[in-house]
């Protein structure tokens, strides 16, 4: 089938960009056909997909985005600018419909570019399916002007998905019950080809004076939603180095608390190149994700899990749908150092159980989340949209 995705961020440097570009790369081995629609202007996968870029005036936010810092989120945005965004991305639409000729149009994210996937459906008869990833629903609740017309998109759309349980559920409370019969949850995953059983770390305990020490780990963006500074406040109680990996708003308070409270074992690294950043999953014996805010789903967690590195989280949004307490992690409570502490110690403390969560936590990314595994229930959903009937809504 022809598949035609939209976008509404650069392809690199979000969850749901690598998310994007990952499921493309799957769906093209099951014979699909894929076009793009982003504000993008890099080649991805050139010589075998479609890309359209939108040129908008500008590109704005749910929450934040490394390669936008200093945007509006959505929020922020006056009527006119609202316009001028939905105009570009129907344009764009428009022609790429007409040059692609898809069958069903992707949409990601449930905001302006649901509302083209209405308007073309409305035209044309192509039928749409939408993906939340859950960031978005928290955008779509803190500004109610977005509303009405993402509502009428997603009652005509023909297909929902949500990345977890937890999203699901949000879902129909925005939109009501009536959505359930039409939606699915598809998890994302890893491509399991980058996560070795074993993988050499040496270089990094040389780069980063490791050596022969215990590493507690987090990566992710530096903001307040990822709980980061209460693993920091934890610190002078951790028997281990902390290493934070990752860029955010929050960099500087947490350098800045460091510095007071003389903690000589957090590690502030910034960004690292996927390369180095896969080789820290695996050299660390914890991995922490502390988070305050009921996170969609945890793609750094799953990341964490495919190389065998036990997990300490917290008990919010769609992180239960990855961790099992007791099997390959633990929960502590959210904004309590003192417990991130006793968990992580815990763990450091015993190799066998730290072995075993470990174990168990890679059985789970290969038996439930692949890129692959996810890549096929899109299929599926697909071949079922593509054989209903009565296109335009």
């Amino acid at each position: 089938m022809k598949i035609l995705f939209l976008y509404d961020f650069p392809l690199w440097g979000s969850g749901s960009g690598e998310w994007l570009r990952q499921i493309v790369e799957e769906l093209l081995k099951l014979n699909h056909k894929i076009g793009i629609i982003s504000p993008e202007g890099r080649r991805f996968l050139e010589d075998k997909i479609k890309q359209y870029k939108v040129s908008l005036p500008q590109i704005p936010v749910y929450i934040g985005h490394p390669e936008l810092k200093g945007a509006k989120r959505y929020s922020e945005l006056s009527e006119r600018e609202i316009t001028e965004i939905y105009k570009s991305y129907l344009d764009t639409t428009i022609e790429a419909v007409a040059n692609f000729k898809p069958d069903i149009l992707h949409v990601h994210h449930l905001f302006l570019i649901t509302w083209v996937a209405r308007y073309i459906n409305s035209l044309s008869g192509i039928k749409y399916l939408i993906l939340s990833h859950g960031s978005d629903l928290y955008s779509l609740d803190a500004d109610k002007r977005y509303f009405p017309l993402t509502k009428d998109a997603v009652n005509s759309a023909r297909g929902i998905v949500a990345n977890s349980g937890f999203t699901r559920k949000e879902l129909i409370k925005a939109f009501g019950k009536e959505i359930s019969k039409k939606l699915s949850v598809i998890p994302g995953g890893v491509d399991i080809k980058d996560y070795p059983n074993n993988m050499d770390t040496t270089l990094l305990d040389e780069k980063y004076d490791l050596k022969d020490k215990r590493v507690v780990l987090f990566t992710g963006r530096l903001i307040s939603h990822k709980g980061v500074k209460y693993l920091v406040k934890a610190a002078k109680e951790i028997k281990g180095e902390v290493v934070l990996i990752g860029e955010g708003p929050e960099k500087q308070y947490l350098k800045e608390f460091v510095e007071k409270k003389g903690l000589k074992n957090v590690h502030l690294l910034g960004y690292l190149p996927p390369e180095e950043l896969t080789k820290f999953y695996y050299r660390a014996d914890v991995f922490v994700a502390p988070s305050v805010w009921d996170e969609p789903f945890g793609l750094t967690i799953l990341e964490a899990m495919a190389s065998k590195t036990p997990v300490i989280t917290t008990r919010r949004g769609g992180i239960p749908m990855l961790v099992k307490s007791g099997h390959n992690g633990i929960f502590v409570k959210a904004r309590n150092s003192k417990r991130i502490a006793e968990a992580v110690n815990k763990l450091l403390e015993n190799d066998e159980l730290r072995k075993k969560m470990g174990e168990n936590a890679r059985e789970i990314v290969e038996k439930k989340f692949t890129w692959k595994i996810t890549a096929l229930k899109f299929h599926r959903l697909y071949k079922k949209i593509g054989d209903s009937k009565n296109g335009r809504r």
